[in-house]
């Protein structure tokens, strides 16, 4: 099986999460609804086709990476599965107490806190050892426009739930999540510059 390039890893990323976020948009609201069990379910478990895609293709592209960039990548888990695991254990404690009431829709967040955490320890590793996880190699996106790139796509989909009568909660937790990936962006870029412009300066 011939390696990915950086540019095609991103490519194929970027489409598999553009589906994701149709499925979420378009097929997701029809869930409930739906006539009989077996279509309820395989509605329900559209948005994971393009999910386990994504997590295809980093499994692929960790496979093909020299040891250096193994490293960093399996430090990034390691670290992303502790903090999950911990903040999992913490709200299931909280839960039994009766302190805090949480129900099975939380799941949904597991996933996308590891990645978060799994890319922000990556970027920080990386750094350590004299690397930039978010600079662009083989002609790819650089950090600040992946950012960017999904707080545009999150907006986007705020914007959409707003005009389809979302309630107020997922439609500002999807502004939410809009504005800090835009600001990420945003300040990513600025350090990128500044970065640059100390180092040919």
């Amino acid at each position: 099986m011939a390696r990915l390039s950086y540019r095609q890893y991103q490519q194929r990323t970027l489409v598999a999460m553009a589906a994701y976020t149709a499925f979420m948009l378009l097929v997701w609201p029809a869930v409930r609804s739906a006539p009989s069990l077996p279509l309820k379910v395989l509605l329900a478990l559209a948005p994971l086709v393009p999910m386990f895609y994504v997590l295809a293709l980093l499994a692929r592209r960790i496979r093909d990476s020299d040891e250096l960039e193994q490293r960093t990548h399996l430090i990034a888990l390691s670290v992303a599965t502790g903090i999950t695991a911990a903040l999992s254990l913490l709200g299931g404690f909280l839960c039994i107490a009766g302190v805090v009431p949480i129900d099975g829709s939380v799941l949904i967040w597991v996933f996308p806190l590891m990645m978060f955490s799994y890319g922000g320890t990556r970027w920080y590793v990386s750094r350590a050892y004299g690397g930039d996880a978010g600079c662009a190699d083989e002609g790819g996106m650089t950090r600040a426009a992946r950012a960017l790139w999904l707080g545009l796509i999150t907006a986007v989909a705020a914007l959409y739930g707003w005009r389809q009568g979302w309630d107020s909660f997922r439609v500002g937790l999807l502004a939410g999540m809009a504005a800090a990936f835009l600001l990420g962006g945003v300040l990513a870029a600025v350090v990128r510059w500044r970065t640059r412009a100390r180092v040919h300066g």
